[in-house]
């Protein structure tokens, strides 16, 4: 049963709240976490406690659970000077930026002659999720796996 400190598999495909698919773990092979260790969203981990190894499951995130409101406070205007060596930025771009609280990973949503708009916050902020899928191995974690507080090679126990 999933429980803290459980080495868990599942294999999942997610929407955002206007029903478009934007993610799935179908081609790439079960997701890998260590339940209790912050690894996946609070919402999804939340659901998933107490599922068992074949349980099918179907969880609703909201935003706050998954990965938090919009912060408007991360979206910036930065001239364009701040990206001295690069050679043409366009909307899309993704930039590790150097703040106060630490580095934050920004990505450019528009750029003009002057400066360049970067957004600090996860592409899925601000949105409910729709998760659907099936737990596939629910195991014990190997003392090394608990010590780096996620799961490594995923079936075999160190």
């Amino acid at each position: 049963m999933i429980a803290q400190d459980k080495a868990v598999a599942i294999q999942y495909s997610v929407k955002d709240d206007t029903g478009t698919q934007v993610d799935s773990s179908e081609g790439r092979g079960p997701l890998w976490y260590l339940h209790g260790h912050n690894n996946i969203i609070p919402g999804l981990e939340k659901a998933l406690e107490g599922l068992q190894e074949g349980d099918a499951f179907d969880a609703d995130v909201p935003a706050e659970e998954a990965y938090g409101e919009h912060r408007e406070e991360l979206v910036q205007r930065v001239p364009m000077e701040a990206f001295q060596g690069v050679e043409k930025v366009e909307v899309g771009m993704v930039f590790n930026a150097q703040t106060d609280g630490g580095p934050l990973q920004v990505a450019v949503t528009e750029v003009d002659e002057d400066a360049v708009v970067v957004d600090g916050n996860h592409p899925l902020a601000g949105k409910a999720l729709a998760f659907s899928g099936k737990v596939e191995t629910v195991r014990e974690a190997s003392s090394e796996e608990l010590e780096h507080g996620h799961v490594h090679d995923g079936d075999a126990a160190n």
